[in-house]
């Protein structure tokens, strides 16, 4: 029997992941040491699981590298329209999807949805987005879909697992 293997507690693979985003040193060191291993002799393809991206990306790097130097790795300014909301307001947002419900604000929903959302933007505001920017904004501050399961209480949870076994036994008679 061997060794246990060496496991990180507190901390996802996403989460660590997401730590070298946050600085653009780790990213740049990062992809020297995959150019590294390549002048080494590595294949591209070899190091696309490693680097958990593919092997075109890391030749980018490469040939971005040889012209370019160490400038070449920095992320460049992403093109596309900026966004309408500020960062400030973005904030907020954020802040009241997180702490209040749309009942506060007048809605007849129990739950914040992207056409909720839409309608709360534009009225305190004043900006109109699509609904599909809508739920980019929402992933941009860090959220995502989940679908709402209904819980009626007047249900009763015996009969339910009893129905369950019943229609189980019948299931495989037929």
């Amino acid at each position: 029997m061997g060794r246990k293997a060496l496991q990180v507690q507190g901390y996802t693979p996403e989460q660590i992941r997401s730590l070298f985003d946050q600085d653009e040193k780790y990213k740049v060191g990062i992809k020297l040491y995959a150019i590294y291993q390549v002048s080494k002799g590595q294949a591209s393809r070899r190091l696309e699981e490693l680097y958990n991206t593919s092997f075109k990306q890391i030749c980018n790097w490469v040939h971005r590298f040889e012209k370019e130097g160490l400038q070449g790795l920095k992320d460049k300014q992403k093109s596309g329209k900026p966004s309408l909301l500020s960062l400030s307001q973005k904030e907020e947002l954020k802040e009241v999807i997180e702490n209040k419900t749309p009942t506060d604000y007048g809605y007849n929903a129990g739950t914040w949805n992207g056409p909720i959302i839409r309608d709360y933007i534009s009225k305190v505001y004043g900006i109109n987005y699509k609904k599909a920017q809508i739920y980019n904004i929402l992933k941009a501050l860090g959220f995502t879909y989940q679908r709402g399961r209904a819980k009626y209480p007047e249900a009763d949870e015996n009969k339910r697992e009893e129905f369950k076994k019943t229609y189980k036994k019948t299931q495989r008679r037929t």
